[in-house]
C-alpha cells in the first residue's frame, strides 16, 4: 500500500434529522484515481465539501495530507485543486488571460504566472486556443481549461465533480485520457466523482459506491477485471438491491 493522502474516518454530516453522509471510512493513496459513484443525492458531493474543509461534519475526521480539514481549512485548501461541475470563467476574457489572473490570485508573480498559465494550456491540449475567447468554447474546451485552472496552484490532491458533464463522447476520452497522463507523470492524487458507471469504471484504479449518505463498497478495478466481474453488477447489489455497509 502506497502513502495515503486522504484518510476519512467515521464521517458524518446531519442536517437536523437528515442524515446526509453517515459514518463514511476512507483512505485513499498518492498517485491513485479514485472514483466515487452514485446516484444524484448520494452524499458524494457532501464528502467533497467536507473533504475541502467547506462543510463542517457533524461528526468524524477528514484528514488530508495529514492535515485535519476541520481545524486548519486554508491548509488543506492549499494541497487541494477542486474542479465543479461548472466553473466561471471571464467570457470576455481569452483562455490564457484567465488563468494568467487565477496564477495572479494565488501570489504567483506576473512572469511566472503566465509562463505557467502557457504551459498549461499547452498541457491540456489548448494550445492553438490561447487568444480565443472562453465564451466561444466549447464544453469540452470549458472543461480542459478547468482543470488547468485548478493546477495552477500545484495541488498535491485535484477533486473533479461531473467533469464529463456535457462533453460529446470523444470528448470524454480525450478528457479521462488527460487525467490518467497527468496522474502518472505527476503522481498526481485524483477524485473523480460521477453518477456516470462507464465513465468512472474507464477512469478509475478503485471506486467507492455511494447512496443514501453511505459508502456502499469499495471496489478495485483491477482486482474485479482478473475476477471477470463488471463493475455495473457491483453496483447493482448493492445500491439496487442493498448489501452490507462497506462491504
Amino acid at each position: 500500500m502506497g502513502e495515503q493522502v486522504i484518510i476519512l474516518t467515521d464521517l458524518t454530516k446531519k442536517y437536523g434529522k437528515f442524515t446526509a453522509v453517515d459514518h463514511i471510512c476512507l483512505s485513499i493513496n498518492k498517485g491513485e484515481i479514485f472514483g466515487l459513484l452514485g446516484p444524484n443525492g448520494a452524499g458524494k458531493s457532501t464528502t467533497i465539501l467536507m473533504m475541502l474543509g467547506l462543510t463542517e461534519p457533524t461528526s468524524g475526521e477528514v484528514d488530508i495530507c495529514g492535515i485535519n480539514s476541520t481545524t486548519h481549512p486554508i491548509e488543506v485548501k492549499r494541497k487541494i485543486g477542486y474542479l465543479p461541475e461548472d466553473l466561471g470563467f471571464y467570457d470576455d476574457m481569452t483562455g490564457l488571460n484567465n488563468l494568467v489572473y487565477t496564477a495572479l490570485l494565488n501570489g504567483i508573480p506576473k512572469k511566472e504566472a503566465i509562463e505557467k498559465a502557457e504551459k498549461l494550456m499547452e498541457q491540456v491540449g489548448l494550445a492553438e486556443q490561447m487568444e480565443k475567447k472562453t465564451g466561444k468554447y466549447s464544453r469540452g474546451m470549458r472543461q480542459r481549461l478547468g482543470l488547468a485552472d485548478v493546477l495552477i496552484k500545484d495541488p498535491e490532491i485535484i477533486i473533479l465533480d461531473e467533469p464529463t458533464s456535457g462533453i460529446d463522447p470523444a470528448g470524454i476520452q480525450d478528457f479521462i485520457e488527460l487525467i490518467h497522463d497527468l496522474s502518472r507523470k505527476q503522481s498526481l492524487t485524483v477524485l473523480f466523482s460521477s453518477h456516470n458507471l462507464d465513465q468512472v469504471q474507464k477512469a478509475c484504479d478503485r471506486v467507492g459506491v455511494f447512496n443514501h449518505g453511505k459508502l456502499l463498497a469499495k471496489v478495485d478495478l483491477k482486482e474485479m477485471q482478473n475476477e471477470k466481474v463488471e463493475l455495473i453488477d457491483v453496483y447493482n447489489k448493492w445500491v439496487k438491491e442493498g448489501g452490507d455497509e462497506n462491504g
